[in-house]
């Protein structure tokens, strides 16, 4: 695993944006991929997430989201800092939920598999269009491709995670309109809270298709704020 800084990314800044998270990139303020995916989401995909916070109760449907979204921040500070050679995993002694979740990710779904890093939480994006930060970008089992860090409550089934594919098309399409690379594929590493590892791979026409599916949306997105 080696670091080649072939491609310089662009510095940005996170603003939100009639409620909505935008980037400001070479002076163009762009929706986030997230932004355009949860604008354009489905109705049964409302209506289920409605479900089962009622089900739940409102406030403990806000408790889980917000403790989910702590423990992956947390989890991707790990993975950044190993990522950029700034964590000794053998002497840290720290045996948090997050590292230890970290550390599948990285035993399982990074090393040995991860042949050359370009960029770490770098900014992508794709010129009047979307912007967004990917996690990882690089040659992964010989393949240009765009790497996810994902952390859930429960193990996933590849047909419930549409979004996550969506999400790296979209940041593979964005780093091949700007840098002319060729990134076909991309692998999402996730871990359960509970230490349970899955990696979902795609690559070739599937890829494709999540692309076109995204700008699709970009374009939905868009309708609807000419809209409003």
């Amino acid at each position: 695993m080696q670091w080649n800084n072939k491609y310089t990314y662009p510095k940005s800044t996170r603003s939100i944006f009639k409620g909505s998270r935008h980037y400001s990139v070479n002076q163009e303020n762009l929706p986030s991929v997230t932004t355009i995916l949860k604008a354009t989401e489905s109705e049964e995909k409302k209506a289920k997430l409605e479900e089962w916070k009622k089900r739940v109760g409102h406030k403990q449907a806000e408790a889980i989201s917000r403790e989910a979204t702590t423990r992956g921040s947390s989890m991707h500070d790990y993975l950044e800092k190993f990522l950029l050679g700034k964590l000794n995993l053998d002497l840290l002694g720290d045996n948090t939920r997050e590292k230890m979740m970290a550390d599948q990710i990285i035993e399982n779904g990074l090393r040995d598999k991860l042949n050359e890093i370009w960029g770490c939480e770098a900014t992508l994006y794709y010129p009047g269009k979307y912007a967004g930060a990917a996690d990882c970008i690089g040659i992964y089992e010989n393949k240009e491709t765009i790497i996810d860090f994902k952390q859930s409550n429960k193990p996933k089934k590849d047909e419930w995670i549409d979004d996550y594919y969506l999400q790296c098309a979209a940041y593979g399409l964005a780093h091949n309109t700007v840098y002319g690379s060729n990134i076909t594929q991309a692998a999402i590493l996730l871990c359960t809270k509970d230490n349970i590892f899955q990696r979902f791979v795609i690559d070739g026409e599937r890829f494709k298709n999540y692309q076109n599916l995204f700008m699709e949306k970009v374009e939905q997105f868009y309708s609807q704020r000419l809209a409003n």
